[in-house]
């Protein structure tokens, strides 16, 4: 059994895969991550080998207590990954885009491929069929803009997550939620219809955690799957075990 440690700024996942399927989901806080290894540990899986995905701050101390309990490796630009990376500066490309990359050579090798990653930002990442990585684009997630919008300014308010009603807000609520949703629906049709127009035969893939919120507002043609981080770090695992 394989053992994929996912680290965010909040939140780390656990997911054990056996035979390539993902057969448990742990999650707890990033903080809590060695007593949340441990309370897995419990439940009796035997771990092959282990690899840990951050984009959030793990300390050398807690990455060393981990390397103690698991035959555990690191994913950062140095591993050996199923792609060329073409980016300019390759060392500074996100260990989760890396993973997001890596899954879509494993599920749509030889296909011009974009992976829209919809988290605290949103990530577009593009690999060709050649399976030449060049890069994507970085914007601001959905929490990201309206946490922008009141902390960045005198009066407006932070509103929770919400389908505007109508495209003309009639209230700042409204014109917030107007702005906020339809920007972002709005910025990854036009980022897709782009890459279409360049990349007649495109795949795009939506994950991350507003997947199931954006997947049914977007017109463009998308396969939506939340799990897919997950699975292009097991498939980084077992490229670098051969």
């Amino acid at each position: 059994m394989n053992l994929i440690i996912d680290v965010g700024n909040t939140y780390v996942k656990f997911a054990v895969f056996s035979k390539g399927k993902q057969i448990k989901l742990y999650k707890t806080k990033t903080k809590k991550i060695i007593s949340g290894l441990r309370e897995l540990l419990k439940w009796k899986y035997v771990f092959n080998k282990a690899i840990i995905s951050s984009v959030g701050k793990l300390n050398q101390t807690k990455i060393n207590t981990l390397k103690k309990e698991l035959d555990l490796i690191i994913l950062d630009s140095e591993l050996k990954l199923p792609f060329i990376n073409k980016y300019k500066t390759p060392k500074t490309v996100g260990a989760d885009r890396l993973a997001l990359v890596s899954a879509s050579v494993k599920h749509y090798n030889k296909s011009n491929v974009l992976i829209i990653d919809a988290g605290t930002c949103i990530t577009y990442d593009f690999i060709t069929s050649n399976n030449h990585y060049l890069g994507g684009a970085i914007s601001p997630g959905i929490r990201l803009r309206y946490k922008a919008l009141n902390n960045l300014t005198a009066n407006l308010p932070l509103l929770e997550t919400k389908h505007p009603n109508t495209i003309v807000g009639n209230s700042t609520a409204e014109s917030i939620h107007s702005g906020v949703i339809n920007g972002v629906v709005k910025e990854i049709d036009g980022v897709v219809k782009e890459y279409k127009t360049k990349y007649k035969d495109l795949t795009v893939i939506l994950t991350g955690g507003d997947t199931e919120f954006l997947s049914k507002q977007l017109k463009s043609s998308i396969f939506a799957n939340s799990n897919f981080l997950l699975e292009g770090l097991n498939f980084i695992l077992e490229f670098n075990s051969d």
